[in-house]
């Protein structure tokens, strides 16, 4: 079931738009509400990650699954969701697939 509510949540962000996939992507707004992070991130892309975390003042959380699968985008590694309510549903409903990344763990 709550495998069912994140993919739901992240589907929802997709119909309406208020989402980026990718470090390039998510490089380019000015502001994120929640970063998801992918298992299998290298770990470039994770220290990446944290700068953007850092730079929006967003939590971090990597997914318990792939993101791809979540997001039905291929070698989806990291997504940057831009809408408060969306993230507080996610925060409060799917908090058993994510898990808090900390800035430690960058190095493997």
């Amino acid at each position: 079931m709550e495998n069912n509510k994140l993919h739901t949540f992240i589907g929802f962000s997709i119909k309406t738009g208020k989402y980026k996939i990718g470090l390039n992507a998510v490089n380019t707004l000015k502001r994120a509400d929640l970063l998801l992070l992918c298992p299998t991130a290298a770990i470039n892309t994770r220290k990446e990650a944290v700068k953007f975390s850092l730079k929006f003042k967003a939590p971090l959380f990597v997914t318990k699954l792939k993101l791809e699968e979540l997001t039905h985008r291929e070698n989806a590694k990291i997504m940057a969701i831009f809408d408060k309510k969306l993230t507080r549903a996610i925060l409060e409903n799917c908090s058993d697939l994510l898990e808090n990344f900390n800035q430690e763990r960058t190095d493997g």
